[in-house]
């Protein structure tokens, strides 16, 4: 998909990410850590996660995306359409349907594209319209997205590590 809008400042490109992108797509998430480290949200995505094996999953399960400018990887993202067996038990709340949905994942840039969360929930609802997503109860950054993109707050579904994230959901 091509995305040409002067709200992008760029043409930005979005792929399913291959294994020569991995060195990238590692710096990126590094960057990412970094960031989230320096603005309040120091216990998500610890140990280096996401790790090098998970992303290797993922894009051999063509689940992982990056997004281009100038020839260049600024930003990534797993997108996963079917049940997602995190969020089959939820607390505090509800989910708004049952219905198939798609859930977003471990969404990182690098800072030089602004509106990658807006591209890519933009991107991910021209194959469903039905999205889920979660984050940190430390990442303010990631709730006003959410939230921003028309998100609603659902309740709380825990990770594989047991803990706990404010799930959301947009039909």
């Amino acid at each position: 998909m091509e995305v040409c809008s002067s709200k992008y400042d760029a043409i930005i490109s979005i792929r399913k990410a291959v294994n020569t992108d991995l060195p990238r797509i590692m710096k990126i998430y590094e960057l990412a850590r970094s960031y989230m480290r320096k603005n309040g949200n120091p216990n998500q995505w610890k140990n280096n996660f996401p790790s090098k094996g998970l992303l290797l999953d993922d894009i051999n399960k063509g689940n992982l995306y990056v997004i281009t400018a100038d020839s260049k990887i600024h930003a990534v993202f797993a997108f996963i359409i079917g049940e997602d067996p995190t969020y089959t038990y939820i607390e505090n709340g509800t989910w708004l349907s049952d219905t198939p949905y798609g859930t977003l994942h471990r969404i990182a840039g690098d800072g030089k594209i602004k509106g990658i969360f807006t591209i890519v929930t933009e991107f991910c609802e021209q194959k469903i319209n039905h999205l889920r997503v979660d984050t940190h109860q430390d990442n303010q950054v990631m709730q006003h997205l959410i939230c921003k993109n028309g998100f609603k707050k659902c309740g709380i579904i825990y990770v594989d590590d047991g803990t706990p994230r404010i799930a959301y959901e947009r039909l």
